[in-house]
């Protein structure tokens, strides 16, 4: 997550304890027992939405205000403590660090899974990592939390919306400190305005586009998402394609399959495309070309920065079971290559292509590939 560019908590060592653990992944009662291990977790601070909610919860409005000075003191020492709206300036700050946050989580496909409020860091940082994964295929209403699977609350496509309830009860958790309702609805407004405008900008950036043109970018990006999900689309794999596409004038001309030809590999299911399908996703690459004519970037500059915000590689939850399966047997070399590979998530690495590739068939079902527990 660092190396992707992504404000994040850091890992910094995993130590195996030479004791085993007893995990039962879906909690079906089929347990067993696993290697232990501690990761060590640093961050500048662990503090979280809940750490407020629970001062606000018992009425120790005294224990409140302690806290959020600590906070402010320590992890915000560029506000001034003295000033009197101090606590709505901090909050405005926490709503527009949430928000950047969450743009990065939706650009590169990742999925929490767990949106608690105690699991919302004060800082804007991603925190407890615990059923989270990737996008294999384009799904706004995939979670990677078995008990989510239902009401799928912390699915993809929920992500703003669950981040935003977050901070209204953080806004909540906070009143007794401000006693004004309309300081703490200007941060709430702040984080929408931020928001938008930060997945605009990161809308522009997969495209390609040196700026996000509303009047027709809103359309091109919504009906792009729209056909990625008709049918199973890799989503890393698909804006990694977009990028190697032609789009002078001279390709205007090409048919649909023509135009379709480059993005094959990012379809699971490649032979099954529909005529239906290749027209539509054919008129929206000719739309996308008919607006990179009014980009100032030439195929090989939009290519450039496209690939520096769409990642080649990122942890897809097959590639950590596998390296967890070896990784049990005493064979550590995958995990080693793995961290290896995403530090540089961006760049081309021709002798790992196959780290890069879509999701086998065989990980579709299979425990830890597609889903996961807070006890996997």
């Amino acid at each position: 997550m660092y190396h992707l560019g992504i404000p994040t908590t850091r890992a910094l060592s995993l130590i195996l304890t030479g004791e085993t653990v007893i995990r039962d992944m879906f909690y079906n009662g089929n347990s067993q027992p696993e290697p232990g291990a501690i990761v060590c977790r640093v961050a500048p601070s662990f503090t979280r939405f809940g750490h407020f909610q629970i001062c606000t919860a018992q009425q120790n409005i005294a224990l409140l205000k302690q806290l959020a000075d600590y906070t402010i003191r320590t992890d915000f020492p560029h506000l001034d403590i003295n000033a009197p709206n101090v606590y709505s300036q901090w909050f405005n700050e926490i709503c527009r660090r949430t928000a950047e946050m969450i743009v990065h989580w939706q650009r590169v496909g990742f999925v929490h899974g767990v949106m608690n409020t105690d699991n919302m860091s004060i800082l804007g940082l991603t925190i407890d990592y615990g059923p989270y994964g990737w996008l294999e295929n384009y799904d706004p209403d995939w979670t990677p939390n078995t008990t989510d699977a239902v009401d799928r609350r912390y699915r993809f496509g929920n992500q703003p919306q669950i981040a935003f309830w977050n901070l209204v009860q953080l806004a909540n958790a906070l009143y007794p400190l401000i006693e004004d309702a309309e300081p703490l609805q200007e941060g709430l407004s702040l984080y929408v305005r931020t928001f938008e405008q930060g997945w605009q900008a990161m809308m522009a950036s997969k495209l390609g586009l040196a700026n996000y043109q509303a009047d027709t970018d809103d359309d091109l990006s919504a009906d792009l998402l729209k056909l990625l999900q008709q049918v199973e689309t890799d989503m890393t794999v698909f804006f990694r394609q977009l990028a190697h596409i032609k789009t002078d004038v001279a390709s205007l001309s090409k048919s649909d399959d023509e135009l379709l030809t480059p993005l094959l590999p990012s379809y699971y299911v490649p032979e099954q495309l529909t005529r239906a399908y290749t027209t539509q996703m054919g008129a929206w690459l000719h739309r996308y070309m008919q607006r990179t004519q009014n980009n100032p970037y030439d195929d090989n500059a939009r290519s450039l920065a496209m690939n520096a915000v769409n990642p080649k590689y990122v942890l897809r939850n097959y590639l950590a079971q596998l390296a967890i399966d070896k990784a049990g047997q005493g064979d550590f070399s995958m995990v080693e290559e793995l961290l290896e590979l995403l530090c540089r998530p961006y760049d081309e690495q021709p002798e790992r292509e196959t780290f890069a590739a879509k999701r086998p068939d065989w990980a579709r079902q299979r425990a830890g590939c597609s889903m996961l527990s807070c006890s996997s």
